[in-house]
């Protein structure tokens, strides 16, 4: 089936040193530890050699991924610009223009009382201002990512957080929007977040620890040295973590520390950046919340009565749990995930049904009308808040996307509900009646239903022969939500069955679903996605011997898991950035985001039956000596995340163990020396790094041709 037939190089194999782990009286050979140090010339030889060998299998593949590249290019209008929205005084945006890597982020002057401009994305707006032109900014880097950038109160500065690695720590930027200037490079190695003061000379910003946990909140005067930055808060605890944001109504810094249970708000007078931090309410066990500043309110959303989230408000001088008054209570099956005001309404993101969706509540001269929905829903579509930043108006802006309606944004009137559409993404090329996408739901292993979303060209019928592709993610509550992707369109012209498996560990379903796939019951993640599969199969959605699977992350993790669990289902497998060793990291207090982690698998240091737990399903433990499917592992260098020793030693590994003929059913590892957790930063680079993932998975389940039609 394989394009591949002759391999002049050979699998690199890893040297072996003697090291053993041992927790809870059990002793665990590790003999690729050293492979985690980067500074090692070892280390880097031995990576050089991986990519060398998976470039002597993907070499061949190049035509294929060539022809993906190109189709991905064919679906998308490379100029475009994205929809203007006001702040203050001026319409900001961002264009692309074909042949760059990146944005450009522009704004132009607002004439009180116009309309929304609709400019044509080849010419200027009238008075068009180029605010950061990322493009320029990346020259001689090959890696450039913004972290963030913030507009002062005024319109007249600009800050940006900017990484050139791919290690997600920042480097700070202050500029003069009225000359250009540069006012300030005084600041490295910061974490997410940046809040101008009200006056325009501060800003707020974040620290991480050596675990890479944000801790810290710091005040930096503009044009000062940091050494002079003054702490505003630093949160000891080592589950919880940092994040700073401006209320809605724009007077307030938020600061949230959050664990996986637990969370505290504070708020600072931002016309007082000097002032003193307050808490809403201090942190109880067991109390999950959020606010925000709506005015003279306090709006919060909190699991104080329900565990799928209600909102409350409270007065602004007595924002303590005694003075929350209820303001909506989720019905069952909602999981309510969080509140903005505006000056009109509050806008209330939520799930319902498995899907995220809004509502809004109007705001009366008396107080508050009812909530009310959009009119946007439907059975596989997300439903969200747009780019929304000024409090004053009477619209607010909504995206709707599905697996085959590219991303929509509307503008919906809080007074009368009209729906405008402001612009849908240009898909040229693009029939959508040519595809049909539905849910069904699969009784998983313990038989509770597992929704699944299905996607597939019309001419593709249920006959058993089909070639399939199958996502999942499962962790951290985070869902896997429909959306538009022209890397698909390409799967689905071959034939391909594409699904999504809507998997416990997420949150789909409300917090119950997440608990249901985390901690002790973990193992539901990865059942639920192999049961997806079978059922693909079983139904004759798609060929037992042609599905691909693929995941990243703490999606890695379920790719390994699965194929531990079920080999004889999948025919090749992509695990990017995986999480493969995540024992050996979970019991590391040092590493990355460990501690606080222990809140998403437990703690196998303090605990042993959480450490037999984790030891039965983390894939780089559980390797079999049977047939497994074709394996591409891939990773970054800098990624800080999930480190690239993680799937460095799961392939070597996977290589001496398995039955398999690595000569049809390859185990390659890939990885970019100069990037992080999300891959390359320039969209090109990135279609050009996607094609050859797809390229090797397609090649793999014989579906590299289109559809004859």
């Amino acid at each position: 089936m394989s394009l591949q037939n002759q391999h002049p190089i050979q699998p690199p194999r890893a040297k072996q040193t003697d090291h053993v782990r041992e927790h809870h009286g059990d002793r665990f050979s590790d003999p690729y530890t050293w492979l985690a140090d980067p500074q090692d010339p070892q280390v880097i030889s031995h990576l050089e050699a991986e990519n060398a060998y998976a470039e002597s299998w993907l070499e061949p593949l190049k035509p294929v991924a060539d022809r993906l590249f190109s189709e991905l290019r064919s679906h998308t209008q490379e100029t475009d610009l994205t929809v203007p929205v006001r702040i203050g005084p001026w319409w900001y945006y961002s264009r692309t223009t074909e042949g760059a890597q990146y944005p450009c982020h522009c704004r132009a002057p607002y004439v009180k009382g116009e309309q929304r401009p609709v400019p044509d994305p080849e010419s200027e707006i009238i008075g068009e201002q180029v605010l950061l032109d990322v493009n320029h900014e990346a020259q001689g880097s090959e890696f450039y990512q913004l972290g963030g950038l913030e507009i002062s109160h005024d319109s007249t500065r600009m800050a940006v957080l900017y990484d050139v690695r791919g290690d997600e720590r920042y480097a700070l930027q202050a500029r003069d929007l009225s000359t250009g200037a540069m006012v300030d490079e005084a600041l490295t190695g910061l974490g997410y977040g940046l809040v101008w003061s009200r006056d325009g000379e501060y800003v707020f910003y974040t620290r991480a620890d050596d675990a890479w946990r944000q801790h810290q909140v710091w005040r930096h005067r503009i044009g000062a040295p940091a050494e002079d930055d003054d702490l505003v808060l630093q949160e000891d605890d080592e589950l919880f973590n940092v994040g700073i944001e401006m209320s809605s109504d724009e007077r307030w810094l938020l600061v949230g520390a959050r664990s996986a249970t637990v969370g505290e708000t504070w708020l600072l007078d931002l016309s007082d950046p000097t002032g003193e931090l307050r808490s809403v309410q201090p942190r109880v066990d067991g109390l999950d919340y959020a606010a925000d500043v709506d005015g003279e309110q306090i709006l919060i959303v909190h699991n104080g009565d329900r565990a799928d989230f209600d909102v409350a408000t409270a007065p602004l001088s007595r924002p303590a749990r005694a003075h929350w008054t209820p303001l909506l209570t989720g019905a069952e099956g909602e999981r309510i995930l969080g509140v903005q005001a505006f000056s009109t309404c509050l806008v209330i993101s939520m799930r319902s049904n498995g899907l995220p969706t809004v509502r809004i509540i109007p705001k009366l001269p008396a107080g508050f009308g009812r909530p009310s929905g959009t009119g946007l829903d439907g059975e596989t579509c997300t439903v969200a808040v747009g780019d929304n930043p000024a409090y004053d108006t009477d619209a607010v802006q909504l995206v709707l996307e599905s697996y085959l309606t590219p991303r929509s944004v509307y503008d919906l009137e809080v007074t009368g509900g009209k729906l405008t559409l402001l612009k849908q993404r240009t898909v040229p090329g693009y029939d959508q009646k040519q595809y049909i996408e539905e849910r069904v739901w699969v009784a998983a292993e313990d038989g509770v239903a597992v929704p699944v979303s299905l996607v597939r060209h019309r001419d593709v019928s249920k006959d058993g022969t089909n070639a399939g592709f199958l996502y999942g993610y499962g962790s951290y509550e985070i869902s896997m939500d429909p959306y538009f992707s022209a890397r698909r369109l390409s799967m689905l012209d071959r034939g391909v069955v594409c699904a999504v498996a809507h998997i416990r560990g997420g949150g789909e379903m409300g917090r119950s679903w997440y608990d249901s796939g985390k901690m002790l019951a973990k193992k539901n993640t990865f059942t639920d996605f192999v049961a997806a599969g079978r059922y693909l199969v079983d139904s004759g959605w798609v060929a037992s011997d042609r599905l691909a699977a693929e995941g990243g992350s703490a999606g890695g993790l379920l790719i390994g898991a699965a194929v531990n669990l079920a080999p004889e289902l999948f025919r090749a497998v992509h695990a990017a950035v995986p999480f493969v060793d995540a024992l050996t990291t979970i019991l590391d207090p040092s590493m990355p985001l460990t501690v606080a982690e222990w809140e998403e698998w437990g703690n196998p240091l303090a605990d042993p039956d959480v450490y037999a737990y984790m030891k039965s399903y983390t894939p780089y433990e559980n390797v079999r000596s049977t047939a497994y499917p074709a394996v591409l592992a891939t990773t970054s260098l800098n990624d800080t995340r999930v480190m690239f020793t993680e799937p460095a030693k799961w392939v070597q590994v996977l290589r001496s163990t398995v039955t398999s003929d690595q000569a049809q059913r390859p185990i390659l590892f890939k990885i970019e020396m100069i990037a992080g957790h999300g891959g390359k930063s320039g969209r090109y680079d990135t279609w050009r790094q996607v094609s050859e993932e797809s390229a090797f998975l397609l090649d793999q389940i014989g579906a590299t041709e289109l559809l004859q039609i």
